[in-house]
């Protein structure tokens, strides 16, 4: 005997082999046509019959399904509920054949547009207000199909649907995988072994792999787009109620910075004392003093964290219009939070002789890297004839800049870690600053990579006195128990630098407390902790009451916590973009270029010429610093990878290895 089941929603038949139990209750042990052991009982059975052979019927029934019109069936069924025998009558006639009453099971199972399912062999036709919305549900899915059909071939072939083309962006990067344009974009991949970034390049969609690489960081960090509101800034007459009982500070102010700089956060002055000495200024731009926590300015610096810098481009934390408000562009006092420090003859710091206060400092100078660092040496700062601005203040500050070096180092060494060379590495050693040049030549962009070494004395000048400014506004948060975000890094380990809201030594940098606060125009944890700066040199030791921030403040932790993974994101993303550029300066000049690399380890090295990492398993077995020549080709600019072909294995490269503890940490300009 066989028998007429469904499962999981699938017609089936089954040969009997033993039975039991009678009535109700009789059940058999059967094997299905896939061979498989099972075991029914009878109310689970549609249909019983001894002929034909089940693999017969089924084929048979197969073709009739195909076959059987689902309008006229709805129309000869009951409107009550009814058996498939039932229903094989009115269709078929009263000598319906095993065949075809299994080809009416099949398609009574397959349309629960024309019939709802009421028990294991019973149906119900469907209310005809219900069918008519189903088959028109039905018409549309057949129309999308067709639709996406076509899309899915003209992707294929390189064309780009015109009518997805507005939504091209958010298709790849944040597509809802139910809809027609979705699935055809994924069987278009499917078809050409292509990715969706890849195929959507080939048909123009996205313009560029760069295109691809800051799409996705944006849908990521910036869904709304990285433009800000128009509306949002500091209108005039607040700007003005918030310097308007500000001193004018009695100084001759000047920046340092590169010339792609626009963010000038600090700037430096010297005044000297009488009877020797002088007193170092380290001024600070102040938004906090018109921005205030919460408000709408707030709102904004704090979903960005920082301003996020790649080659080319950036996007600033702030509005440019409350950047030009603060920013200490040279030419006219600006508003600024100033830590003042006195040293003797010798360029001894007397830490009791601290003091800080907001005010308008004077900006006389906005003094350029490129312009004055081949000018500025040891030597030149001692000659009177040397003729560059700010001479005489540079070597005061060099002066006590080597001092502060040299306290730090001991500290170093205290925390077992090796000192840190002052000035120019050796010309032979890696170079860890770039300046990536970006421009549009015939049409097409091309970069210039250019190395920087660190350790001029204009360098070392700025690291120094930021790293001091920031030590001294941890230590006077410290003193005067204010909570602020604390850069810290001790022992070893995953967690060895982190931000936490208590102090903390940072044993890298050989410091006792530090505090960044050096950068508010572009680092929200410097604009937080010139709130609470501002709110000591107002109130002095009542600083707690008026701070935004009281101690053990849950929101300030949730900050700090928000902070390291959004530094630690915009990093990643630089360092993205950054081997996007060196791969692109790779695959410039016709595509491929010899170039030498150095062994790092695990069969990592680096280009010498620009920073890029790439995997060279020949030199794995090798020292560290092992010179090689490699040809680097195949540059796959979305993959962000490149074939690399060993020519030469020279010597290890003998030169004085700089260990760097954490370098974006001193201070010096972005």
């Amino acid at each position: 005997m066989n028998l007429l089941y469904e499962e999981g929603g699938d017609i089936k038949l089954a040969t009997v082999q033993s039975a039991s139990g009678s009535g109700d209750a009789e059940s058999w042990q059967a094997t299905s046509l896939s061979g498989k052991k099972i075991k029914l009982k009878a109310k689970e059975v549609w249909l019983r019959f001894e002929k034909p052979e089940a693999q017969a019927v089924m084929d048979e029934a197969q073709t009739l399904s195909k076959d059987i019109d689902l309008q006229l069936l709805w129309d000869c069924a009951p409107d009550e509920e009814f058996s498939l025998v039932d229903v094989a009558m009115e269709y078929f006639g009263a000598q319906a054949s095993i065949p075809q009453q299994v080809a009416l099971a099949i398609a009574l199972q397959g349309a629960p547009v024309f019939f709802r399912r009421k028990g294991r062999g019973r149906f119900q036709r469907a209310p005809l207000e219900q069918l008519q919305a189903g088959l028109a549900a039905l018409e549309r899915k057949q129309k999308e199909l067709e639709q996406q059909g076509v899309w899915q071939q003209e992707l294929v072939q390189g064309i780009f649907p015109e009518t997805l083309k507005s939504s091209a962006t958010q298709l790849l990067f944040s597509p809802d995988k139910n809809t027609s344009a979705y699935k055809a974009l994924i069987a278009a991949c499917t078809e050409t072994g292509e990715s969706p970034a890849q195929l959507m390049i080939r048909c123009g969609a996205i313009e560029s792999p760069l295109a691809y690489h800051q799409g996705l960081f944006l849908k990521a960090h910036f869904p709304n787009g990285a433009a800000h509101h128009e509306s949002i800034g500091v209108d005039q007459s607040a700007y003005d109620a918030a310097i308007a009982q500000l001193p004018l500070a009695e100084v001759k102010a000047f920046s340092i910075d590169d010339a792609g700089t626009t963010e000038i956060d600090d700037a430096l002055s010297v005044t000297d004392l009488e009877g020797g000495g002088h007193r170092v200024g380290i001024h600070i731009a102040a938004p906090g003093l018109a921005i205030a926590k919460d408000d709408p300015l707030d709102q904004v610096a704090r979903s960005r964290m920082s301003t996020v810098y790649f080659p080319g481009n950036k996007i600033t934390m702030l509005p440019d219009s409350v950047i030009e408000q603060f920013s200490l562009d040279e030419g006219a006092p600006r508003p600024a939070l100033s830590i003042y420090v006195d040293i003797d003859a010798d360029g001894q710091v007397n830490q009791a002789s601290l003091q800080m206060r907001a005010e308008m400092v004077p900006m006389a100078a906005n003094l350029r890297l490129e312009d004055l660092e081949h000018l500025v040496s040891e030597e030149s700062l001692l000659d009177d004839g040397a003729a560059y601005p700010f001479r005489k203040e540079l070597a005061v500050l060099w002066k006590t800049a080597k001092l502060l070096h040299a306290g730090r180092q001991e500290k170093r060494i205290a925390n077992g870690l090796r000192a840190e060379q002052l000035g120019v590495t050796d010309p032979n050693a890696l170079a860890r600053d770039f300046y990536f040049e970006v421009e549009q030549i015939n049409g097409e962009e091309h970069v210039e990579i250019i190395p920087r070494q660190r350790g001029s004395v204009l360098d070392t000048i700025v690291a120094e006195w930021m790293i001091f400014c920031n030590s001294a506004s941890g230590q006077l948060l410290a003193d005067y128990g204010l909570p602020g975000l604390f850069r810290t890094q001790k022992g070893w380990g995953p967690l060895r630098t982190r931000m936490q809201t208590t102090p903390g030594p940072h044993e890298g940098l050989g410091l006792d407390y530090y505090a960044w606060c050096t950068s508010p125009l572009r680092r929200y944890s410097d604009l937080v902790n010139q709130w609470q700066l501002i709110a000591l040199a107002q109130h002095g030791v009542t600083a707690k009451m008026v701070a935004p921030f009281p101690p053990r403040d849950a929101t300030l932790m949730g900050i700090a916590a928000d902070f390291e993974s959004c530094y630690q994101a915009y990093g990643e993303y630089q360092d993205r973009l950054e081997k996007y550029w060196c791969l692109r300066w790779i695959a410039q000049e016709g595509g491929s270029r010899t170039v030498y690399v150095r062994h790092l380890k695990e069969g990592m090295s680096r280009v010498e010429l620009v920073p890029l990492h790439i995997p060279v398993p020949e030199l794995a077995a090798h020292p560290r610093m092992t010179q090689a020549q490699v040809l680097i080709a195949d540059v796959d600019l979305l993959q962000l990878g490149a074939g690399v072909r060993v020519l030469e294995i020279e010597a290890p490269a003998k030169i004085a290895e700089e260990i760097v503890e954490n370098p974006a940490e001193d201070g010096s300009p972005q």
